[in-house]
């Protein structure tokens, strides 16, 4: 991993779709809107991709924490934007914060941690894991 610097950022856009709305994606009983964990999904690849340009090859960062609030609906047709910036690194921990937005407002906004692995540590990490069950 190369050194990712104070305030990077990356964003990542998303056209919400009937399969993004809370009635489809959870319970039928909510309104059609835009679903939080699409949100809050939509926010980590922002903050993945702020740190993209960093990660050497075989590296890739996962979420450990999001505290994130949910401010204002979006229905179906609209584009999400949302935003990350790199606010602290602490070796492979690095904080960002988060916020999305849609054509009218701003939508979502909060904090959101990744750590950065290893992704063949991880691989042989989990194939131990999957015999272990065998």
């Amino acid at each position: 991993m190369r050194p990712i610097p104070l305030g990077a950022k990356g964003i990542f856009k998303l056209r919400v779709t009937p399969a993004h709305l809370a009635n489809q994606f959870k319970d039928a009983m909510l309104p059609p809107v835009f679903a939080t964990p699409m949100m809050i999904m939509a926010m980590e690849n922002a903050a993945l991709n702020a740190i993209r340009a960093y990660l050497d090859p075989g590296e890739s960062a996962v979420g450990t924490a999001v505290d994130v609030r949910h401010l204002a609906a979006t229905p179906a047709g609209h584009e999400v934007t949302a935003e990350a910036e790199v606010t602290r690194v602490d070796g492979r921990r690095v904080e960002f914060d988060v916020k999305a937005r849609d054509e009218k407002e701003e939508i979502g906004r909060g904090t959101h941690e990744r750590m950065v692995i290893d992704m063949r540590r991880l691989d042989q990490r989990l194939s131990g894991k999957s015999k272990a069950k065998a």
